[in-house]
């Protein structure tokens, strides 16, 4: 009896080993599959003072320019309506300080 106890002492602290070695690569994988990325782009939008990122961020704005202008329509219908309404107001305020 004391020699089975050992046994199965022994297969319970070796499945138990491998159950926390399992569950480690999967949080391990998850992290990386998942939180890593975006760490990674927070990271670099908080580190915008670098001299490098500004650059990165002009070049990145211009090529997204471009490609708008390649474009037949670059805003949709509701957007065209949102910023026509902002244009709006911005002028208003604009000629109460010319007055």
């Amino acid at each position: 009896m004391n020699q089975n106890n050992k046994t199965d002492l022994k297969r319970f602290f070796i499945k138990l080993a491998a159950i926390t070695f399992a569950i480690i690569v999967i949080i391990s994988v998850t992290y990386n599959l998942i939180f890593a990325e975006k760490l990674e782009n927070i990271n670099k939008f908080l580190s915008i003072n670098n001299k490098e990122n500004i650059e990165l961020i002009k070049d990145k704005i211009r090529l997204e320019m471009k490609k708008g202008l390649l474009k037949n329509k670059i805003m949709n219908e509701e957007d065209k309506v949102l910023f026509y309404k902002f244009y709006l107001k911005i002028k208003n305020e604009f000629q109460e300080i010319e007055k």
